[in-house]
């Protein structure tokens, strides 16, 4: 089942964040977050972007969110993504079908273009972005240093829907979550 994040879910992301943390470069965090700053970071994020969870039977699977791109107001209508999968759940067709319902959910707020950030060589990654519409816009050389060595990161951009002259305002992520059109689209099915 595809679901909103909850707070109590903090252990259970934490538990599939943290081997990101300290065995890859797929994340550039060099310090595990703990439970309680996971917990503060979805909350704070619900407050205007989605975080989805994806749960069988009791157990969180996988996560996927968005998060402002950059702090100027005139990016209010691009986000950030990601999503992270359990290391028992993957290849399973979980992250494809989660980060599409993600990108629903924020083409419902309003926002017109997603951007994935991803760490070189990233191949699966790159092909999840790539499966879903998502296009190459460039590359950041060197832009940063874990496990020894530097890396590069590619950034993907998709448009979710076509910018609008002038532009409603993104609706926050918190004011939608009794809305019929977002329970609809968490209704996709899962399998």
């Amino acid at each position: 089942m595809i679901r909103i994040a909850r707070a109590d879910d903090a252990q259970a992301i934490h538990a599939i964040y943290a081997p990101t943390v300290t065995d890859t470069a797929i994340t550039f965090e060099t310090e595990w977050p703990g439970v309680e700053a996971m917990r503060q970071r979805i909350l704070a994020r619900l407050q205007h972007y989605p975080w989805l969870a994806w749960e069988e039977q009791g157990q969180v699977l996988a996560y996927a969110y968005a998060t402002r791109f950059r702090e100027r107001a005139a990016y209010d209508w691009i986000a950030e993504t990601s999503i992270y999968v359990h290391a028992d759940a993957r290849r399973r067709g979980i992250a494809r079908r989660l980060y599409a319902v993600l990108l629903d959910v924020m083409r419902l707020q309003g926002i017109n273009q997603a951007v994935g950030v991803i760490t070189l060589p990233g191949e699966i990654s790159v092909a999840l972005h790539e499966a879903l519409g998502f296009e190459s816009a460039g590359i950041w050389r060197s832009a940063g240093y874990k496990l020894q060595r530097w890396w590069d990161v590619g950034v993907w951009q998709k448009a979710l829907q076509p910018a609008a002259h002038p532009p409603t305002p993104v609706t926050p992520f918190a004011r939608m979550t009794d809305s019929n059109d977002l329970h609809e689209l968490l209704r996709t099915p899962a399998s």
